[in-house]
Order: structure tokens, then C-alpha cells, then sequence
């Protein structure tokens, strides 16, 4: 985020310092307002003055010069390697109540939109059929998840949480351009439980023949908070092309350098034999850094029942299936564990530096879990109803209209 929405620090500063940190893949992702250029900033009046009304909006509004928009592609400085803007990145349902936040890219859709309290599909509607891609943040968020324990927090025997899980499967079924969920946030504060949710997702979709894929998103809204997390994607160069068919395929890691799952910690020090804290872990960033885990290469033998993966830099790697790991080490023979086998297994490769998350693995085999069915009713459908009567008056009035049309700076 930058003071486009409600960032502390201008467009410019925020590319420059990803620049600086080596990144080669940068999506800004304002709340409700597309970026369509880092050189001639694609601004919403009112928005940014409401996002910013202890400074009566804000008025640094910096752009970078087409000549250092060419250096930051061309990677001067980085012998090469150049800093990659993904088209049209937004954050959606700005004015949610709830935080029922969304991300999309690849398609100039929802430019000026602030509704969306309790209601993802209309978004994920819209997202689909402008052709774009969209992923789900910090479900923790609107779940409630973040304020309960990790005992607590998404269990099924619970109906507020047998709800929000079943709403979010049927939002990944009906909507295919809808890649996955935030599985980690910022320092992880509110997505702590979210790991546990998609499990909970995937022991639901797959079955009905479709994959949800994790992601691990910083969303900045000051320098402090960039490089937290991040997704290193598995491609042959750095295209916008490419990019959007790894992000299709699940052809990618999550990475962070934080965990406040208390659970999740105890099991990597049970592991690993560390002592990483009671509450949280945070891995050294920017000049401390350490480095991270890289995966260097991973075979599936079909025949042999088995998934090895190999790395460097870690400590341990453990394999999830169901919420529960069911194996610790590199390779997984699936034989030695039929009974606590269900639809997909996935790995997490723990060490100083950092954790990175593979993408589920879909599991086909007889006596695999079959598709379930359940009736859902959303009821955010209700909320969305009477935001859609009132942006019909503002439409159907010229005042109201024109008053909006100033606002967005249409």
C-alpha cells in the first residue's frame, strides 16, 4: 500500500525500497483503486482524503520518471535483473465493515468500488468476468479467527465456523479465477489460525476436483512491514505471461519470516531440538537477515507412492495432510500412511531464515475421499442487496451522480 490509499509512505518510495531488497515482483495494491501506472498515478479524491484524514489527505504524491520506470524494468543497478509491476493490482471492498478483502489483478476492475461488507462474490464475480485473478487476504480478518485461541479458532462443532468454512468452499468452487487465501499476513497476528482454515478449505474442494493455493502476502502499509512475507514463484523468466500461469498452476511457494501459532511453534521445536520462543518467532530481515530455505528440487514417483523434496538452508521439512503432520523428513511414502490419508498432502520447510509453504499436492487413489455435498446460504447476499439499492439512487440521481463522479475523479 502507499498514500494512494492508506499507506504511510508515496508510491515511489514504496517501489524503490522492494527495489533495494531484491525484489523482482511487485503487485501495489491500493484499496479501491487500480494501479494502472507507477508514472501517472491513477488517484481517487475523496478515497485518498478519507484514508487520510489526519492529514486532510495526503499531498506527496511522487511518481517515478518514465526514465527510472525503464531502469527499475531493465534492472540497472541489479546487473539485469529487472523489477516486474503486475498489471492493474487492487485491493477490493475498501469500505467493508468487516475487512471481506480481496485482491485482483491482470483486469482494470472495481476502480472506486467500497462495498463488499460480509459479501466476497460480487467481487470475485466481477474479477472472473473481466478476466482477471483474484486471491482472498487475511481471512482471520473477517472470520473472527484472530481473536480466539488456536484451540478455538475454526472448529467445525462451532456454527458460526462450520458456516465460514463451508462459505469459503463454495466460494472457491464457484469462482475458478479465485486462486487461494492469505495463509500468512504482515507479522501473522491475524492470520495465526489460517493455516488451520485451509486445511479445513482443501478437505472440502478437492475432492470436487479443485485446488486452493496458499499465499504469503506482506500488505505494507510502511517500510517496516515489506519483506515479512512473500511468494517465490517457479518460472523461466520474469514475464507477466509467465507470472500469471504459475500463479494458475500453483506453480509457487509462500514464505514468511514470522509464526505467532504457539502450536505451530512447540512442533518445530519438538523437531528441530531450537528453542524458538513461547508466542511467536520472528527470523532476523533486511541487514540480519539470514538465508531463507530454498527448495532446489522435488519428484513425485507415481509408481513408488512417494514425494521427495529436497533443500538448503533449512533445519526440517514435515508433510500436513488433514491438518496434521503425518511425516517429518524429505520424502513421504504415502504407503506408510493410508489411514491418515485424505484428499492432498503439503510440506513446510522450517529454518532460520525463513518458512515456505510447497502448494497442496492432490492425492488420486481408490477409496480417496469423494466429493460432499451441503446446502449454504451466504448471508451477506443481504447487505449486498441494499448497497446495490443505494448505488442505484446515487445513479439515478444527477446530483448524487455528479457529487461521485467528482469524488473518484471521473
Amino acid at each position: 500500500h502507499s498514500t494512494v490509499s492508506d499507506g504511510r509512505e508515496n508510491l515511489a518510495t514504496v517501489v524503490e525500497e522492494h527495489y533495494a531488497l531484491g525484489y523482482d515482483i511487485l503487485s501495489m495494491t491500493d484499496h479501491g483503486t487500480v494501479d494502472k501506472s507507477w508514472t501517472n498515478l491513477n488517484i481517487k479524491p475523496a478515497l485518498n482524503f478519507v484514508m487520510n484524514i489526519k492529514t486532510f489527505g495526503s499531498m506527496d504524491q511522487p511518481t517515478l520518471s518514465e526514465e527510472r520506470f525503464a531502469e527499475l524494468t531493465n534492472g540497472v543497478g541489479r546487473n539485469g535483473r529487472g523489477l516486474l509491476r503486475v498489471p492493474f493490482g487492487i485491493e477490493h471492498n475498501a469500505a467493508a465493515l468487516n475487512n471481506t478483502h480481496v485482491n485482483s489483478f491482470f483486469c482494470d476492475y472495481g476502480d472506486g468500488y467500497l462495498g463488499g461488507t460480509s459479501y466476497y462474490d460480487h467481487i470475485l464475480k466481477g474479477v472472473q468476468e473481466a478476466g482477471g485473478l483474484s486471491v482472498i487476504n487475511h481471512p482471520g480478518e473477517y472470520t473472527g479467527a484472530r481473536k480466539d485461541s488456536i484451540e478455538d479458532a475454526y472448529d467445525m462443532n462451532d456454527p458460526h465456523y462450520n458456516y465460514i468454512v463451508k462459505k469459503y468452499a463454495m466460494l472457491f468452487m464457484n469462482f475458478e479465477s479465485c486462486m487461494g487465501m492469505e495463509i500468512i499476513n504482515k507479522n501473522d497476528s491475524r492470520t495465526k489460525s489460517d493455516r488451520k482454515l485451509w486445511d479445513l478449505v482443501l478437505a472440502k474442494v478437492i475432492p470436487a476436483g479443485r485446488n486452493v493455493y496458499g499465499f504469503g502476502n506482506s500488505d505494507a502499509h510502511s517500510n517496516d512491514a515489506i519483506d515479512t512475507n512473500w511468494n517465490i514463484m517457479c518460472m523461466p523468466s520474469n514475464t507477466v505471461g509467465n507470472l500469471r500461469t504459475c500463479l494458475e498452476q500453483g506453480a509457487f511457494f509462500a514464505a514468511s519470516h514470522n509464526i505467532r501459532n504457539p502450536f505451530e511453534i512447540d512442533r518445530l521445536e519438538a523437531e528441530t531440538g531450537l528453542s524458538l520462543g513461547d508466542d511467536s518467532w520472528d527470523a532476523p530481515r533486511r541487514e540480519l537477515a539470514l538465508t531463507p530455505p530454498k527448495v532446489t528440487s522435488i519428484t513425485v514417483d507415481n509408481a513408488a507412492d512417494t514425494i521427495t523434496l529436497t533443500a538448503s538452508n533449512h533445519e526440517t521439512i514435515h508433510w500436513i495432510a488433514n491438518g496434521e503432520v503425518i511425516q517429518v523428513g524429505g520424502t513421504i511414502d504415502l504407503d506408510d500412511h493410508s489411514g491418515n490419508l485424505g484428499s492432498y498432502v503439503r510440506a513446510e520447510i522450517w529454518g532460520e531464515g525463513a518458512i515456505l509453504y510447497t502448494q497442496p499436492f492432490v492425492l488420486e487413489y481408490q477409496g480417496a475421499p469423494g466429493k460432499s455435498t451441503f446446502l449454504f446460504f451466504d448471508f451477506g447476499i443481504i447487505l449486498h442487496f441494499f448497497e446495490n439499492v443505494f448505488y442505484k439512487l446515487v445513479e439515478k440521481s444527477f446530483i448524487l451522480s455528479a457529487l461521485q463522479g467528482l469524488a473518484l475523479g471521473n
